[in-house]
């Protein structure tokens, strides 16, 4: 019986490595590995040997014949690929193509040519702890000799796979364990708690380091740039899933429960995550990661439907087909697509198998009177798709009541007492670095920060909020590569002090706070 890849699929390709007879696609090398939501097994080649399953850092493969009720739909995606996929996504044979402006290749490091003896010992200083700041750890530490300098000023390690992954995806959190392997190797020391540009300047670390590796992430989220966008009951959802992770940045109180009817402007990845806590039973999350407090307010909600709001249709949803899926498995939640405009239910009728569209059809449909109230008699927990739709307004007092919207249907209110918007995140401008203020990122070249030696980006600062787990690996050697380059062609800037010195200096700081 052969192997199946589900909905958890970080896509880091770690299970293409170890398959012994390439049934997994695409590779790394084809040119669909920088378009495809995840990757899939061909159960006409696979061997049923386990190999990838033991290696998957996220739990997202099981033998077919264990699947899941819920997981039943992956053997069947994964068998589509192969007689629909390669032609539609157009994978090309390995080490052909082009990859996405996302993806890398990550096939053989650009770095493994060069010798330790090609240049000397390196102290590396890493700013961030989430994926994209340890697949540059691994990198250094498993084919250098470098000592690497942890930074984070979280005071845990694990960026977004702690602070951004839903409780209820235990299989995707993971992959931290895989990361937290290197939090005690013998060449790392770790700094928590230590923020670069307040607890410490940028100047410090590049002083006590060979090189300075960003990997920051995009701290903050897009705006709408609507009128009423920042009154009560209208906030960010990632305010919402930082609230629900326990993100010290986020008080305890800083989300109220209190509304019927919750409106999301966005229907990503974040959108479902947002929807999916929403709406499910808070016994489902005791035992998770959840925040205390957060629990605690879930099982005190009133929330009963939940209206994810795009303004493109149901064939340009900006989710994965994965987590779409696992809308329809929710228990005791309807899934509903509002039947405001004729061109959804024809969009949805003409998707083609492999589109995300598709997954919609036999969901209920239904021009949704929104003067009904969500507790109306009889009625379920809900989740309301309304694609082709704008919001210009945020309407209300001191708190908002409803969200104004426009589409080809004309304009109208939908009532609401809450509203998330999840339309991406954004980088932030980082102490002593130059800044894209267009695309929120750090200008560079191949990873080398434009006009400071020694100074590297990795991750979303790097190419911007896109891209799952898995992007940052070939992310990471590409800068990784950079660096090393630098390093033996002689032009990294030498430390100026020791690095037991750093460490006090390190620790002075945090405990003068």
């Amino acid at each position: 019986m052969a192997f199946a890849i589900t909905q958890t699929c970080c896509n880091d390709a770690t299970c293409v490595s170890v398959c012994p007879v390439n049934c997994i696609r695409p590779t790394p090398e084809e040119r669909a590995f920088g378009s495809t939501e995840m990757l899939h097994i061909d159960p006409k080649t696979c061997i049923d040997c386990g190999a990838c399953a033991d290696a998957c850092p996220v739990d997202a493969v099981f033998p077919v014949d264990g699947l899941t009720v819920d997981q039943r739909e992956y053997a069947g995606i994964n068998a589509a690929y192969f007689e629909h996929g390669e032609e539609e996504t157009g994978a090309g044979a390995p080490g052909t193509g082009s990859f996405g402006p996302n993806f890398h290749a990550w096939g053989e490091p650009a770095f493994a040519r060069v010798l330790p003896s090609d240049f000397g010992p390196l102290r590396v200083a890493i700013v961030g702890t989430g994926p994209a700041g340890m697949y540059a750890a691994e990198d250094l530490l498993l084919h250098t000799r470098a000592e690497v300098t942890l930074i984070d000023r979280l005071p845990a390690a694990g960026g977004l796979i702690r602070y951004g992954v839903a409780p209820d995806h235990p299989a995707t959190k993971k992959i931290g364990d895989t990361f937290a392997r290197f939090h005690t190797h013998p060449r790392v020391r770790m700094h928590l708690g230590l923020e670069v540009g307040a607890g410490v300047t940028a100047e410090e670390v590049a002083a006590h380091h060979d090189a300075v590796i960003y990997a920051v992430g995009a701290a903050t989220d897009r705006r709408l740039g609507i009128p009423g966008e920042n009154r009560t009951g209208s906030l960010s959802a990632t305010t919402f899933v930082a609230w629900y992770n326990a993100h010290p940045d986020v008080a305890p109180d800083a989300v109220d429960l209190s509304a019927e009817r919750v409106l999301v402007v966005g229907n990503g990845n974040v959108a479902l995550d947002v929807a999916r806590i929403l709406v499910s039973a808070p016994e489902t999350l005791a035992g998770t990661t959840v925040a205390r407090h957060a629990l605690a307010e879930l099982r005190r909600s009133r929330v009963r439907e939940v209206v994810l709001l795009g303004r493109r249709g149901p064939e340009d949803a900006a989710c994965t087909r994965s987590e779409l899926l696992a809308l329809k498995h929710l228990p005791g939640v309807d899934l509903v697509v509002d039947d405001h405009d004729p061109r959804v239910g024809a969009a949805i009728d003409a998707a083609g198998p492999q589109d995300k569209a598709a997954v919609l059809r036999g969901v209920a449909r239904e021009a949704v009177d929104w003067s009904v109230p969500p507790h109306a008699a009889g009625r379920r927990r809900r989740i309301v798709f309304r694609f082709l739709s704008t919001p210009v307004d945020v309407c209300g007092d001191a708190h908002m009541r409803a969200v104004r919207v426009t589409g080809g249907t004309g304009e109208r209110e939908i009532p609401a007492g809450m509203a998330l918007r999840a339309i991406g995140y954004r980088g932030v401008p980082q102490a002593g670095l130059p800044f894209d203020e267009a695309t929120g990122t750090v200008p560079h070249e191949r990873g080398r920060v434009t006009g400071r030696a020694g100074t590297y980006v990795v991750g979303w600062i790097k190419r911007g909020p896109s891209g799952g787990i898995g992007a940052n690996r070939g992310c990471a050697a590409e800068t990784v590569g950079t660096l090393l380059a630098d390093a033996v062609a002689g032009v990294l800037p030498p430390p100026a002090a020791g690095p037991k010195a750093f460490h006090r200096l390190a620790r002075h700081r945090r405990d003068r706070r």
